[in-house]
């Protein structure tokens, strides 16, 4: 399948901003401020850096993945599956392995199916792209 041009790739709500890689850039600028601070400090600032910098490369592949530009179905559900198991471990308190293992499983599993499916729509039928 031929691959769409980047003229053709799907512009952001804000337009020609380029919020989503200043996030991006932020994000490793705190990581790497975090790695020269040292200590519990520096832990907290790389954690920060690594979810914001997350968040402006998940911005990104959610609106290619809903266009039909590009498809991120298994990032999209591996996120999906990351943030259900860590709201059950949080939530829960202490939970077995076993139970955090099937609910990521079975979260990333219907997730995958369901954006494979949306891409399918979005793309004209093909699966990947």
């Amino acid at each position: 399948v031929a691959r769409r041009p980047a003229s053709q790739r799907p512009r952001a709500p804000w337009g020609s901003f380029p919020l989503s890689e200043l996030v991006i850039l932020g994000g490793i600028v705190v990581i790497f401020w975090g790695m020269f601070s040292g200590g519990d400090q520096g832990n907290e600032r790389i954690a920060g850096g690594l979810v914001l910098a997350s968040l402006g490369g998940g911005e990104l592949a959610l609106r290619e993945h809903l266009a039909g530009f590009r498809s991120h179905s298994a990032l999209l559900a591996g996120v999906t599956a990351f943030v259900a198991v860590t709201a059950v471990g949080l939530g829960l308190g202490p939970v077995k392995v076993w139970v955090l293992l099937i609910v990521g499983v079975a979260v990333f599993g219907g997730t995958f199916y369901a954006m494979r499916e949306l891409f399918k729509r979005r793309s004209g039928g093909v699966a990947f792209r």
